[in-house]
């Protein structure tokens, strides 16, 4: 089956998300549309249409116009079993004591790892991404620092990669969130498949609008790898639902957008415990008071 991808930018959020429900007007319609902030610091956001049949250039025009957007670059994509291609790309990954991997690599899972286990068809944030691995990485320093944590929450969760992470390690339960009911989904899916059912929980929340995330606090540790400028946006609410000395552990930052999260957080009693680069992007760690 050919695909065709239709992609374009703006600045404005808003109307980024208003032109990317006007491409389901277009025939032929697009099967799914998305908008994504672009993660370069420029403030501007990507729309994405995916057709089965070529789309209709005049009208891609027209509709850019009109939104103040670039043209759109249209492209075809050759019939492709992405599962299987997910499958080549995606080589196990070892950060730290955590070993990611999908079933197809279980014999190469070692016998001192702590091991978890997404599949390729649920690949998104499985750890190959610097934000991810870093997170990790920073968890695993702590655990071998000394520190156990038995309140922990991982805010903005998407496959629940870090939640499951520090459910492996300490006993009581973690709680997840993500704002996306489909990221909410594919956690669940994932603590099934690990065997952290009722270890792990998962919640549609935004931040940490929801009651079990409230009645769980204080929380001595709490993952957010998400992006700056909802990181800046949550500090207050970070600060409010960490527990005294607790850690937050941050990604999602380009390496020259740490210094803003860092100030934003020290504003909230927060201070540097540690920052390290994974390429392009920073993962910091922080403790209250």
């Amino acid at each position: 089956m050919t695909t065709f991808t239709a992609f374009t930018t703006l600045a404005d959020r808003d109307a980024a998300e208003a032109l990317s429900l006007r491409l389901e007007d277009l025939e032929p319609g697009p099967y799914g549309t998305g908008v994504f902030e672009i993660e370069d610091g420029s403030g501007r956001y990507e729309v994405s249409g995916y057709f089965l049949e070529a789309p209709d250039g005049v009208a891609l025009d027209l509709l850019a116009i009109a939104h103040g957007a670039q043209p759109f670059a249209v492209s075809e994509l050759p019939e492709t079993d992405w599962v299987a291609h997910v499958r080549r790309e995606l080589a196990p990954v070892q950060a730290g004591r955590f070993f990611l991997y999908g079933s197809h690599d279980a014999d190469k899972v070692p016998a001192d790892a702590v091991a978890l286990r997404i599949d390729a068809a649920m690949a998104f944030g499985t750890g190959h991404h610097g934000t991810t691995s870093g997170c990790l990485s920073a968890l695993d320093q702590l655990a071998a620092e000394g520190h156990a944590f038995h309140k922990v929450a991982d805010i903005g969760c998407g496959t629940a990669v870090l939640a499951m992470a520090a459910a492996k390690l300490w006993p009581d339960p973690v709680l997840a969130s993500d704002i996306d009911p489909v990221a909410v989904e594919t956690a669940a899916a994932n603590v099934a498949l690990n065997g952290l059912e009722g270890r792990v929980i998962c919640l549609e929340a935004a931040g940490f609008n929801h009651e079990r995330l409230e009645q769980a606090a204080p929380y001595d540790l709490i993952f957010a790898n998400i992006l700056k400028g909802p990181l800046v946006a949550l500090a207050p609410d970070m600060a409010r639902h960490c527990a005294e000395s607790g850690f937050v552990i941050l990604s999602g930052l380009l390496n020259e957008q740490a210094d803003e999260v860092i100030a934003a957080y020290e504003a909230q009693g927060f201070v540097l415990y540690s920052r390290k680069e994974f390429g392009e992007w920073t993962t910091l760690v922080m403790r209250r008071g």
